[in-house]
């Protein structure tokens, strides 16, 4: 992602253009992989005027909460991010424990009979979060899992 895509994001959203965000997307955005706050944060610190790491959790949860960026929960209970291209509709994601590299499932994974069954329970959906992690095919493979683990 290249500054003007992130401005042009921040702008459909009414966020305010601001060169923090646009670094944080921008650093985001230049990977493949999930980051967590505190990479994220030593990436970007020395591009951008005092920034702090708790203004970096603060920017990563705005962009979350637009929808902008996605976050990605694994078993260490750290939370990490990730910047998806496919912002046109609701979508999940396949996440490589291995490599750490997030690929874009492209639909959405609850069936209409699970929509069903909580409205027949009397409830209602406001929102859900399906994340399918495991290992991708190049980490699975012994060559491949090599290779990808010295990213």
């Amino acid at each position: 992602m290249n500054r003007e895509q992130g401005r042009d994001i921040l702008k459909r959203l009414n966020m305010k253009v601001t060169p923090k965000r646009l670094e944080v997307m921008c650093c985001l955005g230049s990977e493949p992989l999930y980051l967590s706050a505190d990479e994220v944060w030593h990436r970007i610190k020395d591009r951008v005027d005092s920034i702090g790491l708790p203004t970096v959790y603060r920017i990563l949860d705005e962009l979350a909460e637009a929808g902008v960026i996605t976050r990605i929960f694994l078993a260490d209970r750290k939370q990490y991010y990730f910047l998806c291209a496919n912002q046109d509709h609701h979508h999940h994601h396949f996440v490589c424990e291995s490599c750490r590299r997030v690929e874009d499932l492209g639909q959405c994974a609850l069936g209409e009979g699970t929509l069903d069954a909580v409205q027949r329970s009397g409830g209602r959906v406001t929102s859900h979060i399906l994340q399918i992690n495991g290992v991708c095919a190049t980490c699975s493979t012994p060559r491949g899992g090599a290779a990808c683990r010295t990213k």
